[in-house]
Formats: C-alpha cells, structure tokens, sequence
C-alpha cells in the first residue's frame, strides 16, 4: 500500500506586525513533524482590508495551515470566515495565552499592533548593547571591562562573534577576545572588573570542518597550520586550562546553536546574580542578629 502520507505543506503566517513571533512559534512547532516540510508563507503588516484580500488569495492558490496574530476584529473575522469556506485551519496562536492573561488579571486585554516593538527604555537598552557589541569585536576590549556586562573567550572558529550578537540582541553588553596560545593573554581580563567571563570551546574535528571550509573560501595559505587536527587539540587544551586557572565557566559548543549556547550563559549569569543576593541577604542577616542586643 503507498504511503498517502505528504512531503510538505503550506504554512501561512498572517501578523499586523513583524511576524517574528509567528515564525518562531511556528517553526517551534514545525520541527517536531521533520518527515514533512513546510512551505511558509509569511505575510507581515496587514493593516487594511486591501492587503487581507491579496493574503486571503495566495492562501487560496496554495491552501495550509494558518497561523495569525492580528488584533483587528473586522480583519480577524473575514480571515476566519474565508479559511472556514475554503476549509483550511486557522488559529490566533496567542489567544490561549491571552485568555490566561485575562482570568489570571481580571482584566480584558488592551489590543496593540506590534505592542512588543514600542521604542521603550528596553529597546534603546538593547541597540546601545548592540552598538558596544559591534565596537568590542574580535579582542577589542573597552577600556573599562566594568563596561562589559559578558566577556567571551575562545579559540577560532568557536562562534563568539554570532554569540555575541545575540547576547547583544538580548540587551548584554558583549566582547569577545580569540585564544592565540602563541600570543599574551590580554591580563587585565583577570583582574578586578564586573563583567561576566565565559570560554567557548568546541571538538577539534568540529573546529577543523568549520576552519578548513572558511579557508578555502579566503584562499588563506597557511591551510594547513590552521586545520592541523593535532593543533587544534592543543589550543582546545590551552583554553581549559586557562579557563581552569581562573575558574572560568567553559561551554562546549560543538553541538549547541547560537542561540542554545546564549542561552546558557545568560542563565549562568542569572544563577551568579541569584547567589551574590543570597550571600548579600546572608551577611545582612548575620551582621543584624549580630548586631541585636543581648
């Protein structure tokens, strides 16, 4: 019996905003059915009844799942009411946590078009990270590492860079520095400062595969130094040494995306705050009750 089941299908994403959140959730969603692949269709900013009509068409010539996050009522209805007729499923993905939202609060919702993109103290906080970030690149330190909220360390082809941008996006001032063993280690790294230290490091048959591609594609001449397996396991040895040495954080990244590894630091660096409160709460605590009169 043949196997009815598809190979793809198409997947519209209707928002009166950027779409990101649509794409992410439905990406998120996505992955979990990997025999089948997606189609997506994304159809941001839609405003008016014009720009529905034009997305209402493509959805008919390619019928599929559709997601949205619009807040118009009159556009809400006629989607719902032409994916019905067209029998194509159709769902507000954030109405069940709206929904929570309301019950929890006790009050209706406040419907805003692209609410989360608002120019707010958050959003200049997160282009001045990134400013910092794209100034502090590739061993350029500030003058002042209390700058940097995050200093990220590691050999070539670890991903700081991309980590960087991320944590940047994220609203964390980042700079990172590249592990040369052959060459001084930037010391004031290891003296007194705020910022959060972390070392990336990955397999060296990983770093080799990745080294080996980009130098082929810079036509570098020294190829093979810089793919040498037997030398990356040396530099690979020297960053967690160092990190060792200063009891650094390592993160290996040979299978973890950018966005994985980001995320672990930044709940490394939740954890560390989390413990200075307690140990702060402690020494409050000791020092009143030491305090008190007997």
């Amino acid at each position: 019996m043949a196997n009815s089941q598809p190979s793809y299908f198409h997947l519209h994403l209707v928002s009166d905003s950027t779409g990101e959140t649509l794409t992410t959730i439905a990406k998120a969603a996505a992955v979990q059915y990997a025999q089948i692949r997606p189609i997506e269709h994304v159809h941001p900013l839609v405003r008016t009844q014009k720009q529905l009509k034009r997305v209402l068409q493509e959805i008919e010539q390619a019928p599929g799942i559709v997601l949205y996050t619009v807040v118009n009522l009159d556009l809400i209805a006629e989607l719902e009411l032409r994916c019905k007729e067209l029998k194509v499923p159709c769902l507000a993905v954030l109405q069940p946590i709206m929904q929570v939202f309301e019950s929890y609060l006790g009050t209706p919702q406040t419907p805003t078009v692209a609410g989360q993109h608002v120019l707010d103290a958050d959003y200049f906080r997160r282009i001045d990270a990134l400013n910092f970030t794209m100034a502090h690149d590739d061993g350029r330190l500030p003058e002042n590492l209390d700058e940097a909220d995050i200093i990220l360390l590691g050999i070539s082809r670890t991903s700081k860079t991309p980590t960087s941008i991320y944590l940047a996006q994220r609203g964390y001032k980042t700079t990172n520095v590249p592990l040369v063993p052959s060459l001084p280690f930037p010391e004031e790294i290891a003296g007194q400062h705020s910022a959060f230290v972390v070392c990336l490091v990955a397999s060296p048959d990983r770093i080799a595969e990745v080294r080996r591609n980009r130098a082929l594609l810079l036509a570098d001449r020294d190829l093979d130094d810089y793919v040498d397996r037997s030398r990356i396991a040396a530099e690979v040895a020297y960053t967690r040494k160092l990190c060792a040495k200063h009891g650094w954080p390592v993160i290996d990244v040979t299978r973890r995306s950018v966005e994985e590894t980001a995320a672990t630091i930044i709940r490394l660096i939740q954890d560390r705050d989390a413990d200075k409160r307690e140990a702060d709460e402690a020494a409050a605590s000791a020092e009143s009750a030491g305090g008190e009169p007997s």
